[in-house]
């Protein structure tokens, strides 16, 4: 009767110790028998994982709002569940659609302390008119009215 270690290969591995696998009828396990089956075996599985383009995707829209990116950030969800995008690629994708997303938020931003800014010199302008023609009349000249002496002034 043959034994466990009987029926183990004979070779060692890279490390220096004896391969557990099972030996074929020559005392060597399959890949010790046929070492250039594993580069191959290897190549086919890279093929396999590797990221293929297709063609048939739609381009990503112009990312230059927030409704644009939640609108894509949607469809790049409805593509990873359907099936049709990779999960890698949409993970690799998350990152940059955020930095876009705050890019477009600071720009959003600046744009309303800027209209803010202009908003409340407008408003300051408006009370000043308002307070002029609340003013009590001879502590200024009217519109149109000029002055006769130096005494008017």
């Amino acid at each position: 009767m043959k034994t466990h270690v009987d029926r183990q290969c004979k070779a060692l591995t890279k490390r220096g110790t004896p391969c557990r696998a099972a030996a074929t009828e020559g005392g060597l396990c399959y890949f010790h028998a046929n070492p250039n089956k594993v580069a191959e075996l290897g190549r086919i599985g890279g093929r396999s994982k590797r990221f293929s383009f297709d063609e048939n995707l739609d381009p990503l829209p112009t990312l230059s709002n927030a409704i644009a990116i939640r609108d894509t950030v949607s469809r790049l969800i409805a593509d990873v569940y359907a099936g049709t995008l990779h999960p890698r690629i949409a993970s690799g994708l998350a990152p940059l659609i955020n930095v876009q997303l705050r890019a477009i938020g600071a720009i959003d931003a600046m744009d309303l302390v800027q209209r803010l800014v202009q908003f409340e010199e407008r408003l300051t302008k408006a009370e000043e008119r308002l307070a002029r023609k609340r003013a009590p009349i001879g502590s200024q000249t009217q519109t149109g009215d000029v002055p006769r002496s130096e005494d008017d002034k």
